[in-house]
């Protein structure tokens, strides 16, 4: 008997240490091709992030796996998933986290400009969620043919509704928008369709989970806008106090770290508990601090380095893993993935073109505008994911959907470059 433990006793060790082998040969891959990734987006002139998302696409079954799928196999198949699977999960919270502290609300009260920044954030909405919903509607029976086709139309037209404010806003600060009023304008629009966007995203899965009775969801509904309303008037509050008493000469304490990660994943844990994802809590949590601007700094300076150095590339990863860019593998399949790329555009490129020419700003002005709202990136990669994980879009919708959030995002750096010049602002570099 004692032997017979001891003998299990060593296997369930030996397993261990290799799932810990190969985890850590994962992230080992992950981590510095995502650093070669990002370097050599930069010297292309894109965003870091660009390089990081194509090489997070490249090391799953679109390429590495079709180029070498021995060794694919043995680094990303020799153990279970679940531990990469929950560190990008832990990931994301955080990251979501820093989402929610990076948004600046003062840029929805700037008086300047108010009528073009609601003119623009609604029809950046409008637009593409209409075409979005259509779209997924009517192809949900060829595309999806297991999905709800109402279900898959609302989570399309959520991802084609959102723009990416993080990657956006430092576009803007590479091209000296910051200040300019086209940037003001930008940021503020995004920052409401952002804002739209995850309560349109929460208010669909829980729509999605609730599987369209009208009781359930309600009840989801109502539980969610109460766990809202405990946090912006009990959680906040107590969250500034905790974070004024632990603030250390404006540095991130360790009782103040230890208390701000508890609190995200309680928030995580709570949000997950009402169905709708783990990673709202995260978000939310990030909101209700966004204005303690010396934790703000501090979270950026020593753990949102960490966050976009270890956690982002894992989740980048985590989703090349499910894009099979080879199961596109028929010409009517790459046309659907065309025109998904193409209403997408066109719905917020064309929205907000014309709401900015409604408001009397010029061509140049209106298109510079409507490039940086087609900028997806990575919250489009986080919509698609829950997308997917519910089953409302298919495999082949979710390397559509993967490759549009690329495309959108790597033609916004040349646009720009085209595009401020004729409205006479210097580009960088440029002379």
């Amino acid at each position: 008997m004692s032997s017979a433990h001891h003998l299990a006793s060593a296997v369930s060790v030996h397993k261990a240490e290799a799932v810990l082998f190969f985890t850590l040969l994962q992230l080992t891959v992950i981590v510095l091709a995502a650093r070669l990734g990002g370097e050599l987006a930069k010297r292309l002139g894109q965003s870091p992030a660009v390089g990081e998302i194509i090489v997070g696409i490249l090391l799953g079954p679109s390429l590495f796996g079709l180029l070498a799928p021995d060794l694919f196999d043995y680094v990303f198949r020799s153990a279970p998933a679940e531990p990469m699977q929950v560190l990008s999960q832990i990931g994301l919270i955080l990251l979501m986290f820093q989402i929610g502290i990076e948004f600046d609300f003062s840029h929805l009260r700037e008086r300047d400009n108010r009528q073009a920044v609601t003119r623009v954030a609604i029809a950046g909405l409008a637009l593409p969620f209409a075409l979005g919903l259509s779209f997924g509607y009517l192809s949900a029976p060829e595309l999806s043919p297991h999905a709800d086709p109402f279900g898959s139309g609302l989570f399309i037209a959520t991802a084609f509704s959102i723009t990416a404010l993080p990657i956006l806003g430092r576009i803007m600060i590479e091209f000296k928008l910051t200040r300019h009023p086209i940037g003001v304008i930008a940021i503020s629009a995004a920052a409401i369709n952002d804002v739209v966007g995850w309560l349109l995203l929460a208010l669909v899965t829980t729509l999605t989970l609730s599987h369209f009775d009208a009781g359930a969801f309600a009840g989801k509904v109502a539980l969610v806008g109460l766990f809202m309303g405990v946090c912006w008037f009990v959680v906040r509050p107590l969250a500034k106090q905790a974070v004024r008493r632990t603030r250390h000469h404006g540095h991130l304490s360790p009782h103040l770290m230890g208390i701000l990660l508890a609190a995200i994943f309680v928030c995580a844990m709570t949000t997950y508990k009402l169905g709708i994802f783990a990673i709202f809590g995260g978000f939310v949590m990030g909101v209700l601090v966004h204005d303690e601007h010396e934790l703000v700094e501090a979270w950026k300076e020593r753990i949102g380095h960490f966050v976009m150095v270890f956690f982002l590339p894992i989740f980048f990863t985590y989703t090349g893993l499910r894009t099979n860019i080879g199961g596109l593998d028929t010409p009517a399949l790459w046309g659907w993935c065309l025109l998904v790329t193409l209403l997408a555009s066109i719905g917020k490129f064309g929205g907000t073109y014309l709401a900015a020419r409604s408001c009397g700003l010029k061509h140049a002005e209106a298109s510079v505008l409507g490039i940086m709202m087609n900028t997806r990136a990575l919250m489009e990669l986080i919509v698609i994911n829950v997308g997917y994980d519910l089953g409302v879009i298919s495999q082949h919708v979710f390397t559509m959907l993967v490759l549009m959030a690329i495309v959108s995002t790597v033609v916004t750096t040349p646009g720009l470059r085209r595009w401020l010049p004729k409205m006479g602002h210097l580009v960088p570099g440029q002379r």
